[in-house]
């Protein structure tokens, strides 16, 4: 890897952003995009309850998806953690992870349907890879020196949970509060494919053109969001989700076709030149090796030009909106009324989901990539922004009591101190960002996810899986580059490191992996 310096690779990443923006989709639709913001801008102003009683039944929904999801991921993230060290765990929990939730779900109502099955499956197989990956790490970041302790016949399963497990256990409870927080982002998107959470009712609002009712969808999901911290509380756990597993009883769903599972398994997913064909015959290869050239050629190539144009775009935004977001948080740079405001539009944009915005974005300025760059970046952003704030403010209260305000205080005392951790951030985002702009295919954006659902819709599930597997190959990819990129300019443990941001493990890990 090429030492480009801290400020070199940020100056080459801006580089290749704007050289790829003459060949980015980046067009308004005919329409005026201000009109169109103007009838929505009006329509939030004067939010519609009306149908309070559906909106409240699509919120309990989605906390009962995104408890019931979390919970199963849990599990079986800690039971996977210990073994994370071995390689077939860890490329299992890579390969999972790797895909987003929405994959996850259209996927699965090709098996389980439009089903509570699917809703809770669809959150909880990604983040089994991601709770075994973050506690592997809070196991081993713990004292080692218990463990040693432990008699030597100890056996593997007494030193876990006597010597390492109670030195986590409270950093477990932190990531898992945080993670339920992604949960009720992940079940609010889940709408968009059919399943009746807030989502739904937010898709079924904007094809109406009912922009108060969109608002009073929004103003719910913000209170259950902003509000988490307040109603959960662990003894009330078990509670919590065991009346989630019996509301989701009452969800009327289809039952599953019979044999589903064993015709998706041993059929659908299997290539068609390989399905009929005698394995044994050389002309049956021949066949699929042209019908895996002509996928790949003329839709994964495509799709995934697509995605890495969509991913350095909003990525560089995300920095720039970084940049000039994360002093809004600092009292002492914007001052108290402008810290609040900060504060507000920030929480609004990270917990916003990127697919959420990025379908906003789409109804006003129509089907190009633009919406998704824009979406991307405004929420990468505000997610970093937030984290640099943090430090920001912990920054300020070591330096002297006569140090400066305002845009002096920004640019020569916490712009030079933060930014190894920004530039840390920017690159922990560049894989998440990557998973995210192939899913914002499914709004009809020609990343990979447009072509993942249009073979979906033509049932035609084997291309849908080689898609999905190009997904995992490029964010893998893009994880091994990012990690390169760490260690060369020697940021691979700054935001790590416990002096310099309070309870810094789970904002990394959030940074990491959050959405």
């Amino acid at each position: 890897m090429p030492r480009l310096g801290r400020i070199g690779t940020a100056a080459a990443f801006v580089a290749l952003a704007v050289a790829l923006l003459p060949i980015a989709d980046l067009r308004m639709a005919s329409h005026d995009p201000w009109a169109e913001l103007g009838r929505m801008g009006a329509g939030l102003l004067s939010p519609d309850f009306s149908s309070l009683g559906a909106l409240s039944y699509a919120a309990a929904l989605t906390v009962a998806f995104a408890i019931c999801g979390v919970a199963l991921g849990a599990t079986a993230g800690f039971l996977l953690a210990p073994l994370y060290r071995f390689a077939p765990v860890r490329l299992l929990c890579i390969a999972i992870r790797s895909i987003h939730e929405l994959f996850w779900a259209i996927l699965l109502l090709q098996v389980t349907g439009l089903s509570a099955t699917t809703g809770i499956l669809a959150i909880a197989i990604p983040y089994a890879g991601i709770f075994a990956k973050v506690f592997s790490e809070y196991l081993d970041e713990a004292d080692s020196r218990p463990a040693a302790a432990m008699p030597p016949r100890a056996d593997f399963v007494s030193v876990h949970f006597f010597a390492r497990l109670p030195l986590a256990a409270r950093e477990f409870q932190v990531y898992l509060l945080y993670r339920l927080e992604c949960g009720l982002r992940s079940s609010a998107v889940l709408g968009f494919v059919g399943l009746p959470t807030l989502g739904f009712q937010l898709d079924t609002f904007f094809k109406q053109g009912m922009y108060g009712a969109v608002a009073a969808v929004l103003i719910i999901y913000y209170v259950l969001i902003a509000t988490m911290r307040l109603w959960m509380h662990w003894p009330l756990a078990p509670v919590y989700l065991i009346g989630s597993i019996g509301f989701m009883a009452t969800l009327t769903t289809p039952p599953m076709a019979q044999g589903a599972l064993i015709r998706f398994l041993t059929s659908d997913i299997v290539p068609a030149p390989l399905r009929n064909g005698d394995l044994a015959d050389g002309e049956t290869w021949s066949r699929f090796f042209d019908w895996l050239h002509n996928l790949l050629v003329n839709q994964a190539l495509p799709g995934l030009t697509a995605t890495m144009i969509v991913t350095q775009i909003a990525l560089v935004l995300a920095g720039f909106v970084a940049l000039i977001g994360f002093p809004l948080l600092v009292r002492p740079v914007i001052g108290r009324f402008g810290s609040i405001i900060g504060h507000i539009g920030l929480v609004v944009g990270r917990s916003t989901p990127e697919y959420m915005l990025a379908y906003i974005a789409l109804q006003v300025f129509g089907p190009s990539i633009l919406p998704a760059v824009i979406a991307l970046g405004l929420h990468n952003g505000a997610i970093i922004a937030h984290l640099l704030g943090r430090q920001s403010a912990h920054v300020h209260e070591s330096l002297r009591q006569d140090a400066p305000r305002g845009i002096v205080l920004y640019a020569y005392e916490l712009l030079p101190r933060i930014y190894g951790s920004f530039l840390a951030l920017c690159l922990y985002r560049w894989e998440i960002i990557v998973r995210e702009s192939a899913i914002v295919g499914l709004l009809g954006i020609a990343t990979l996810g447009f072509y993942v659902d249009r073979a979906i819709q033509e049932i035609r599930i084997d291309r849908a899986v080689i898609l999905l597997l190009v997904t995992m190959l490029a964010t893998v990819a893009i994880d091994y580059i990012s990690r390169k990129f760490r260690a060369a300019i020697g940021i691979e443990k700054l935001v790590a490191k416990k002096d310099q941001v309070p309870t810094s493990a789970t904002n990394l890990h959030a940074a990491i992996s959050g959405r």
